[in-house]
């Protein structure tokens, strides 16, 4: 049923411990365009739990409807940042290329909700590039409009 709902694909970055993390979400949503405030879910059994729930900043990297490998390569176990080249941003935050968008934000709430933690950001600073978002809808990637 919820698998009509169709939903972009980001990919949530921090930096813990003086590594990078990053976890693939599509449960990202906007809260509030005043002040700007995003929220996403992460599951409280996920092997980022400590790198999320520590750091005081996150990027929301929006994917492009071609980087269906960049979303399966942050769901896998391992290190998901071998061999990927990525750009630091502010607080060191590892920034992924071609992403649709990019929002820089810091985190101001951290909710527990069923068998998933919310993580709610102030959005600091953003970017934009041109084409489509990936789309995730009825169990397959799509291109949204762009």
């Amino acid at each position: 049923m919820l698998g009509r709902y169709a939903t972009g694909v980001a990919v949530v970055t921090t930096r813990h411990l003086g590594r990078p993390a990053g976890v693939t979400v599509n449960s990202f949503t906007s809260v509030s365009l005043d002040p700007p405030l995003v929220l996403w879910c992460l599951s409280a059994a996920s092997g980022s739990r400590a790198a999320f729930t520590r750091a005081e900043h996150f990027a929301v990297n929006v994917l492009g409807a071609g980087q269906r490998d960049l979303c399966t390569r942050f769901t896998r176990p391992g290190d998901r940042f071998a061999g990927l080249p990525v750009d630091t941003g502010p607080h060191g935050l590892p920034l992924l290329p071609g992403a649709v968008a990019v929002l820089l934000c810091r985190r101001t709430a951290l909710l527990p909700a069923g068998d998933h933690l919310l993580l709610l950001g102030a959005v600091t600073d953003h970017a934009m590039a041109p084409g489509p978002a990936l789309l995730f809808a009825d169990g397959g990637y799509h291109a949204g409009p762009g």
